[in-house]
């Protein structure tokens, strides 16, 4: 991926980057990121001189077919693990056993904590299931991440990628040491979350909004299904029509 997809990306985008001093040159870390792009995943591995390994949904490594083939094939080779979304408590628990795994390897582990991807730009309320609960069992520092301009890359509805440069800003690492095996107590948790949340904004210097990009994401649908359903009676009481 480094040489290949990574190498192509800083040659046609050249993202520019600081902190890297905050990354370790060993040992186990957790780089927690606002999402605001598909490409995030790409960017932040790719300036990196050590190996990052995210959590994908596991749809995309099962897909029949030759694409799906192809599909899981090159998420393998960027470094992402499956997720099976599955049960009851879903992501959540395999994002948790992911990340201790590649943890427990010394390695580092990428995580979103808002969960999915800002539908506008805004930094969102962190989900504390997956992030706090890997922390504080594993001991591992939590460094703080700010994709930058990733989202004006490729807008939705956009085939052809804009070239131009993203920027990538890492923040020193956090230590939750002292609140080692309490990885059970919810108010620890959203302590912690909120914690890597403010570190996130001021780095990343979005607007943050209190509330989970899911429930954004579904208000934003359900405006939108109501506008169009506006307008389409608008319409229907036109004179002519």
């Amino acid at each position: 991926m480094k040489l290949t997809l990574g190498g192509s990306l800083k040659l046609a985008f050249k993202p520019w980057v600081e902190g890297l001093e905050n990354i370790p040159k060993e040992g186990p870390a957790i780089l927690a990121s606002n999402h605001l792009s598909f490409s995030d995943s790409f960017f932040l591995p790719a300036v990196l001189d050590r190996k990052v390994t995210f959590i994908a949904k596991a749809e995309y490594f099962t897909s029949p077919g030759v694409k799906g083939k192809l599909t899981a094939a090159f998420f393998k080779g960027v470094g992402q693990l499956p997720v099976d979304r599955s049960g009851a408590r879903g992501a959540g628990e395999a994002a948790v056993k992911s990340g201790l795994e590649v943890l427990a390897r010394g390695e580092l582990f990428g995580i979103y904590p808002e969960g999915t991807r800002s539908p506008d730009g805004r930094l969102y309320r962190g989900k504390p299931g997956g992030l706090a609960r890997v922390a504080l069992a594993s001991g591992a520092p939590v460094i703080p991440v700010a994709m930058i301009d990733t989202e004006k890359i490729q807008p939705p509805g956009k085939v052809v990628p804009k070239l131009m440069s993203p920027g990538i800003r890492i923040g020193k690492p956090l230590d939750f040491s002292r609140y080692h095996g309490m990885e059970n107590d919810r108010f620890i948790l959203r302590s912690v979350t909120d914690e890597v949340m403010y570190e996130i904004m001021k780095l990343s210097g979005q607007e943050y909004v209190d509330i989970y990009a899911t429930a954004a994401k579904r208000q934003i649908a359900e405006a939108k299904k109501q506008a169009e359903e506006a307008e389409k009676a608008a319409k229907q009481h036109r004179p002519g029509s």
